[in-house]
């Protein structure tokens, strides 16, 4: 029976491994890399092989970047009185699209989900509550914060971890007598939609998410 040569199927088997790629899928990209120029081939090498070691959290929100600071940090044209919640990277990148939002974010790299193991110490969660205590060093100029948006996803975990961190805010707000506002993303039917064939939570979330017209 014919098989894959040992590199060939040592690659593939490594790329089986990356979400949503199959058997099939991974072969494929194997044998694409194979026929890669050898300088394009050896350039995507070193980029996998620094990518850690380049890639750093944000000092501040815990965007991913390659400086201290990320670029949404240091851009002082976005509106610092805003910080939209969200789960990882890949939530921020989405709300970047088409300019829709232009305040700051912070990312837990990931959520509170208990039947993972994975509790409020895991997340970064605490890195946002510093951001909204206020500075004890009275030197340093603090931008005052009015909202903060929990955009984590419309499901168990993401409304868990939603409900956490309102439950937390509103105990700083109490404590340190902060007037942030905190809000949710709305959520409901998509444009184009059907309410056929709507799931319940989905309808639901319409429902509360109702305004005048």
């Amino acid at each position: 029976m014919s098989s894959l040569p040992k590199s060939l199927k040592q690659v593939s088997l490594f790329l089986e491994r990356l979400p949503g790629v199959g058997e099939k899928s991974a072969n494929r990209l194997a044998f694409y890399l194979l026929r890669m120029p050898e300088e394009d081939l050896k350039d995507f090498a070193v980029q996998i092989a620094q990518l850690k070691a380049r890639t750093k959290r944000c000092k501040i929100c815990m965007n991913l970047t390659e400086e201290e600071i990320c670029g949404v940090c240091e851009d002082g044209a976005r509106d610092g009185t805003r910080i939209t919640v969200v789960e990882d990277v890949l939530d921020l990148l989405s709300l970047e699209t088409g300019d829709i939002y232009d305040g700051l974010y912070h990312v837990l790299h990931g959520r509170i989900d208990p039947l993972n193991h994975i509790g409020p110490e895991d997340i970064f969660l605490e890195e946002l509550f510093t951001r909204v205590k206020p500075q004890t060093n009275g030197d340093a100029k603090q931008t005052v914060v009015t909202e903060i948006i929990l955009a984590t996803n419309p499901d168990m975990e993401g409304e868990a971890t939603a409900m956490y961190l309102r439950n937390r805010l509103q105990e700083l707000k109490e404590e340190h007598s902060l007037t942030f506002e905190i809000t949710r993303l709305g959520y409901g039917m998509p444009m184009g939609g059907n309410l056929e064939y709507a799931d319940y939570m989905t309808l639901r979330k319409a429902l509360e998410n109702r305004r005048g017209f």
